[in-house]
């Protein structure tokens, strides 16, 4: 069986357990191959939590659940040093939670600035340094934290600093009728039935197609359209004045990088060994939403950030 093949009954597995969330678990797949970190956001009872479960569920590694709280100390993420006068170091380190392959940290907008910026050097130099020690991660590692939108009381809204180093900003939404009807069914049969153990999926599968996936190849036309899509966020007077009211700040050259990995992911499970328009803009919005500052203007007329992008996309054009 191929990587891709493999990756392809990865999400089909998960489909089955993950009911009405199709662009999740492809979402969660792509992060996973792209080897970045996802900041999930739903409303309770979207099946965030259940995701990165089944996926750990298919892959044969290790899951680390993190509850964020206000009362988290960054050494309950990362680790910390005990002190033992019978060993010959006398210091010894005790890995925390970090330390795993699948790190699920939970309401992360929950805890003070100080304990989420614990999870940045883990993020994104795959390290963490701990009294002057760098313990480095394990090579398969991602990180996905959730957040609910509406319950804002008691929160710490994540500075944009560290927004950035997320890879993708997925949004959730309910289930349509039909998905919460086999929801429903899938629940009473889960009570009774004893799930088996299944085969899982090896972490060389996705290191294998890790390897394919830099092989895909985008043209110089597909990187001057994600260049031009990320500069119509900082410079949208050259396109449209609306656009220009809308945005304080646009992308770091962090969003081109991540449409880029991201794109090529898409492409590569969609077969495809090369990167079209259709990649780009099948990505575009969710390695972009989070790395965009809205004006005071666009808060108050309700305009989103999925707004503007669809915006620049009708006004960024695709050089033949």
């Amino acid at each position: 069986m191929t990587a891709l093949e493999s990756i392809l009954l990865l999400k089909k597995n998960m489909s089955k357990s993950i009911i009405g969330q199709q662009n999740l678990i492809e979402r969660l797949i792509l992060v996973l191959l792209s080897n970045g970190n996802m900041l999930l956001e739903g409303l309770p009872g979207l099946a965030k939590t259940r995701a990165i479960k089944s996926l750990a569920n298919e892959l044969d590694c290790g899951l680390s659940r993190i509850q964020f709280t206000p009362d988290l100390l960054p050494s309950d993420i990362t680790g910390t040093e005990i002190y033992q006068p019978e060993s010959k170091e006398k210091f010894i380190f005790q890995k925390g939670p970090i330390f795993s392959n699948l790190i699920l940290a939970d309401e992360i907008n929950r805890s003070p600035a100080k304990v989420q910026s614990a999870l940045l050097e883990a993020m994104e130099e795959r390290q963490v340094s701990v009294a002057g020690k760098t313990y480095e991660m394990d090579p398969l590692f991602m990180v996905l934290a959730t957040q609910n939108p509406v319950e804002q009381e008691g929160t710490y809204p994540l500075p944009e600093a560290q927004m950035d180093r997320f890879l993708m900003h997925v949004m959730i939404d309910y289930p349509d009728d039909d998905s919460e009807l086999e929801i429903l069914r899938l629940n009473r049969a889960e009570q009774f039935t004893k799930e088996k153990e299944a085969k899982k999926l090896s972490p060389e599968v996705v290191f294998e197609a890790r390897k394919e996936i830099d092989q895909v190849t985008i043209s110089e036309n597909m990187e001057k359209y994600i260049v031009d899509l990320v500069s119509a966020t900082r410079y949208p007077s050259k396109y449209n004045e609306e656009i220009a009211g809308w945005i304080d700040f646009g992308a770091s050259p962090r969003g081109s990088i991540a449409i880029d990995r991201a794109s090529r992911t898409h492409a590569w499970m969609n077969g495809k060994n090369f990167v079209d328009p259709d990649n780009i803009r099948a990505v575009v919005h969710d390695c972009l939403r989070h790395r965009l500052i809205l004006s005071y203007e666009a808060n108050a007329d309700g305009i989103t950030s999925d707004h503007v992008i669809d915006e620049i996309l009708k006004q960024v054009a695709v050089i033949a």
